[in-house]
């Protein structure tokens, strides 16, 4: 039984690689006239979101969106350039800096990236019913789940 399972995991995790890396091929191309990422439409997404309104912190967006604040700086240099994203002081904190979406930003990212990001998502879940759906998000939150534990026994930080 051991062996199947491992089997199973195996399958399971190559899959859920190549669809992480098809994410980043097939999304970044279905917004590339629009000069984003996959990384950058998920910078953008989080930033869009009501509770972010104000901006986040570099720290609070990293966690967001789970990578590291490393990999999320030269991003997030490479949007101010483009003025999708600017930095600006914290009201609450004056040494502490916010990220916020620029309006040319919200522009790009509402009038032009979400219709294209729609289509993608239309054509990627292509035959998968509401149920479907509903299903494929509980196991993937229940695998992020396990996977953030996973993170915390191994770095010593809680990840949130």
């Amino acid at each position: 039984m051991k062996e199947v399972r491992l089997e199973l995991a195996n399958r399971f995790f190559f899959r859920l690689y190549q669809c992480a890396n098809m994410l980043h091929k097939t999304g970044s191309r279905a917004v590339a006239d629009e000069g984003l990422t996959t990384q950058q439409w998920a910078i953008l997404g989080a930033l869009s979101r009501a509770e972010a309104g104000g901006g986040m912190s570099v720290g609070d967006l990293a966690r967001y969106l789970m990578v590291s604040r490393q990999n999320l700086a030269g991003v997030l240099s490479r949007m101010e350039r483009d003025g999708h994203v600017q930095s600006a002081a914290d009201p609450s904190d004056g040494r502490a800096r916010l990220i916020v979406m620029t309006t040319p930003g919200r522009k790009v990212w509402e009038q032009d990236a979400l219709p294209k990001i729609r289509v993608y998502y239309e054509k990627a879940l292509k035959d998968f019913s509401t149920n479907d759906l509903t299903h494929a998000l509980h196991y993937m939150l229940k695998l992020l789940e396990n996977m953030k534990k996973v993170d915390d026994e191994t770095s010593g930080e809680p990840t949130d």
